[in-house]
C-alpha cells in the first residue's frame, strides 16, 4: 500500500507539474505534504520534517548556486561562451569543426544553463557550416548534445548539485567522475550527429548565415584566460578539497591538506570565480555588474527554492522503511543505481524538466542507498550520477531545450526529434553504462 502510495504521489508531481503548470516548488512541498499525511506521520511531524529537510539541503549549497549562476551570467553578457568555443576550434581546426562545438558545449555548460548556451553560440553553428561545407545539422546536434552532457553530470550545474546536497555525497568526486563521465556522454552525442547530421534538412538560408559571418567578425571578446580562470579555478580547488580529504591522506595532515580543504569548500571556490568574474569580465562595467548580480541572483532563487523543496519531500520519504517495503535485501549497488537511472528517466520523459527529474529522484532514492549498499563516498557519487543519466532520457517535446535546439537550428519538429531527441537516448544509455562500470572498478 504504501508503494502505491508513493507512486501516486510521483504521478500527482508530474500531473501538477505537466498539465496545470504548477510551479515545482509548490508540486513537490505539496507532495511532502500529501505523502507525509498518508504515510501516517502527525501533521506537525510532516511539517517539521518539511522545514527541517528544507534547511538542511539548502545550508551546504543555496550559495554555491548563486555564485554558480553569477558565474554564468558574467561569461554569458561578456560573450566568453563565444571565446572558449573559438579557441577551441582553434586547437581542433576547422575540419573538426563539430568536434570544437561539442567540447565547447561540453564546458561552457558547466556554469551556463545549456538552453542559454545554445541560444549564445548557435550563430556559430551557421557560420562554420558555411566556412567548412559540413551541414548546419551536424553542428546543431552536435551542439546540443555537448551542452547537455554537463547540465546533469557535471557540479556547479544546479540538477547534480542538488542531487550531491539531498544524497550528502561529496561534491569534490560527483565533480571529478562526472566530468569523466560528461565527456564520453559528450562524444556519443558527436558521434550521433555525423551519423545523422548529412540525412537531416533544416531551413537556414544562405543570406541568413551571410549575416552570421558578418556580425562574428566585427564582434569584440574577452581574452581566452579572462573567460577560463572563473571556470577551472574553482573547479580545481573542489577537486583538490576532495583528494585531500581522501581516507588514505595524500597530501598529509599539515597545512597544504588545511589550506586545500578551506579554499576548496564549494562557498568558497565559487565566492573565488565570482571575484574573479568582477576583476577579469567586468572592467570598467559597474552599473552592468550590478544588473547582471541581480540578474543572476534572480534566477538563481528558483533554483535554490526549488532544490529546498525537493530535500524537504526527500526528508519526508526518508521516515519509510523502504527495505522491508520493497523487500531488496539482498539487492546490489549496480541495481540500486539502474533503479535510480529509470526513476529519473520516467520522470525527465513525463514533465520535461532534468532539473526537477533530478531533485525527486534524487529525494526518492535517498532512503534507499542504505538498502542497496550504497553508503561509501563513491557510491553515493555514482548515484547521483546515475540520476543524471536518466534525467537526459529523453529530451522531446515538453522540454523547453528541445524548442530551443530545433527552433535556433531550423529545424521542424520531424527533424528534432530524429536528431536531438535520439541523441539524448543514446547519451543517456552511455552514462549509466559508463557509472555502471566505474562501480565495478571502484
Amino acid at each position: 500500500m504504501e508503494l502505491l502510495l508513493l507512486l501516486g504521489v510521483i504521478v500527482l508531481i508530474v500531473i501538477a507539474t505537466v498539465k496545470y503548470n504548477v510551479h515545482p516548488v509548490f508540486s513537490l512541498t505539496i507532495a511532502g505534504i500529501v505523502s507525509g499525511l498518508l504515510f501516517g506521520l502527525t501533521p506537525k511531524m510532516v511539517m517539521d520534517t518539511i522545514s527541517e529537510g528544507f534547511g538542511k539541503t539548502l545550508s551546504g549549497i543555496g550559495l554555491v548556486i548563486a555564485f554558480g549562476t553569477i558565474i554564468g551570467t558574467f561569461l554569458e553578457k561578456t560573450k566568453g561562451t563565444k571565446v572558449l568555443a573559438n579557441a577551441i576550434l582553434k586547437w581542433i581546426g576547422l575540419k573538426r569543426s563539430p568536434l570544437a562545438l561539442n567540447l565547447a558545449g561540453l564546458v561552457i555548460s558547466i556554469p551556463v544553463y545549456c538552453d542559454s548556451g545554445f541560444v549564445i553560440l548557435s550563430s556559430l553553428n551557421s557560420a562554420l557550416s558555411k566556412k567548412s561545407g559540413i551541414k548546419m545539422a551536424v553542428f546543431a546536434v552536435a551542439l546540443a548534445t555537448g551542452l547537455y552532457a554537463a547540465h546533469v553530470f557535471v557540479p556547479p550545474t544546479p540538477g547534480p548539485l542538488a542531487a550531491a546536497a539531498i544524497l550528502e555525497a561529496d561534491l569534490g568526486l560527483v565533480m571529478l567522475f562526472g566530468m569523466a563521465i560528461a565527456i564520453c556522454v559528450s562524444v556519443s552525442g558527436y558521434a550521433w550527429a555525423l551519423f545523422i547530421g548529412n540525412k537531416l534538412t533544416t531551413n537556414e538560408t544562405k543570406n541568413e548565415i551571410q549575416k552570421v559571418v558578418e556580425d562574428e567578425e566585427i564582434e569584440v571578446l574577452p581574452g581566452l584566460w579572462q573567460t577560463l580562470l572563473p571556470i577551472v579555478l574553482p573547479l580545481i580547488l573542489i577537486a583538490l578539497k576532495s583528494i585531500a580529504e581522501y581516507p588514505s591522506q595524500p597530501f598529509g595532515t599539515g597545512v597544504l591538506a588545511k589550506t586545500c580543504s578551506f579554499l576548496g569548500h564549494p562557498i568558497l571556490a565559487l565566492f573565488i570565480g565570482v571575484l574573479l568574474c568582477f576583476i577579469m569580465l567586468g572592467k570598467g562595467r559597474s552599473k552592468a555588474k550590478q544588473l547582471w548580480v541581480g540578474e543572476s541572483l534572480k534566477q538563481a532563487g528558483s533554483i535554490v527554492l526549488i532544490t529546498g523543496a525537493g530535500g524537504a519531500f526527500g526528508a519526508v520519504l526518508r521516515t519509510l522503511d523502504f527495505e522491508s517495503l520493497l523487500n531488496v535485501g539482498t539487492a546490489s549497488g549496480w541495481e540500486g543505481l539502474l533503479l535510480a537511472f529509470g526513476i529519473a528517466a520516467v520522470l525527465k520523459t513525463a514533465q520535461g524538466s532534468s532539473t526537477v527529474s533530478i531533485i525527486t529522484t534524487a529525494a526518492i532514492v535517498a532512503p534507499l542507498l542504505t538498502t542497496f549498499g550504497l553508503e561509501s563516498t563513491v557510491d553515493k557519487a555514482l548515484a547521483v550520477l546515475a540520476i543524471g543519466a536518466g534525467a537526459m532520457t529523453v529530451s522531446h517535446v515538453n522540454d523547453s531545450y528541445f524548442w530551443v535546439v530545433a527552433e535556433f537550428s531550423k529545424m521542424n519538429m520531424k527533424t528534432a526529434l530524429r536528431g536531438h531527441t535520439v541523441a539524448t537516448l543514446i547519451q543517456g544509455i552511455v552514462g549509466i553504462v559508463a557509472v555502471v562500470l566505474l562501480y565495478f572498478i571502484f
